[in-house]
């Protein structure tokens, strides 16, 4: 395993209170601000950089991913339920399962698998343990919990092939990997587990999978994105100028990495917090799939 500091340059000094839920979608790079409730997009051929919001909710908003031949519309993780986000910025909620909760809780990050669902986690405000689940959006638009007994769900990221994918618990420190029917979308088995981050390593936050199968991870409070072997080894380890990466997205046609970070809980914080950051890397991710509805 080897560690290094790789010249870091801030896209966006945007002043984000908790940037994530980076993904690459049609030539742009597509991110939010969740307590503010924004969905912003970063264009590749901007030159100098500069963010555009797409909407703004009046709800955190967790993340998004592109609805299938709808341009313009997204199907987001959106205060306490799942939600189709239209071009013209209207919630058409689907469910909203949290309300549901015995304490106020938010969605929080989520993704599109190759098949077409939508999967995003949940977590308590207070950080109540156990309190998170994970849902799966089928392309019905039914919405169904398929895990509980999270802390703080974060970072669904799959496989290319759609049978595998990694979750995080960022309060507990673990990166569960879930064999998933990539048919029906039901978990085969119990989930595994993939890494556990020691005191002091950060949690385990935003995630991808990367060209060559490995899983690229931000570490809040850490300063820090690692890369792993699918067979759990840890490759490398990158350090950022920023304590809280929050979501790690690979370009799929360059050779970069685009890392969100946040100001929330920094006590003296620069520009590289509550930013788009980018760094050189080796390899290549791939654009987000969408949600099949």
């Amino acid at each position: 395993m080897t560690s290094t500091a790789l010249p870091t340059a801030v896209v966006v000094d945007g002043a984000y209170e908790l940037a994530e839920g980076g993904r690459w979608v049609d030539g742009r790079y597509v991110y939010v601000d969740i307590l503010s409730g924004r969905l912003l997009e970063l264009r590749d051929d901007t030159e100098p950089a500069a963010a555009r919001q797409l909407a703004r909710l009046d709800v955190p908003l967790g993340a998004v991913a592109p609805v299938g031949d709808q341009p313009g519309a997204w199907i987001a993780a959106a205060g306490t339920g799942i939600a189709l986000l239209t071009p013209d910025g209207a919630l058409e909620w689907l469910d909203r399962p949290e309300d549901r909760t015995p304490v106020p809780s938010r969605m929080n990050d989520g993704v599109a698998d190759p098949a077409g669902r939508f999967w995003a986690g949940s977590m308590a405000y207070d950080g109540t343990p156990g309190a998170g689940s994970l849902y799966r959006t089928d392309p019905d638009g039914t919405v169904v919990r398929v895990l509980d007994g999270l802390t703080v769900a974060n970072g669904p990221a799959f496989t290319a092939d759609g049978a595998l994918m990694y979750l995080a618990d960022t309060a507990v420190g673990t990166v569960l990997r879930c064999r998933v029917d990539p048919v029906s979308g039901d978990l085969c088995g119990a989930p595994e587990p993939f890494a556990q981050l020691r005191d002091g390593e950060g949690g385990p936050d935003g995630m991808t999978v990367d060209e060559e199968g490995c899983l690229w991870v931000a570490l809040w409070g850490a300063g820090a994105v690692r890369r792993y072997h699918p067979d759990g080894r840890l490759l490398h380890t990158v350090t950022v100028p920023a304590p809280h990466p929050t979501s790690v997205c690979l370009h799929p046609d360059d050779n970069r990495l685009f890392v969100t970070t946040a100001r929330y809980g920094v006590r003296s914080p620069t520009a590289a917090s509550g930013a788009v950051l980018s760094l050189d890397v080796p390899v290549r991710g791939t654009a987000a799939c969408a949600w099949r509805g």
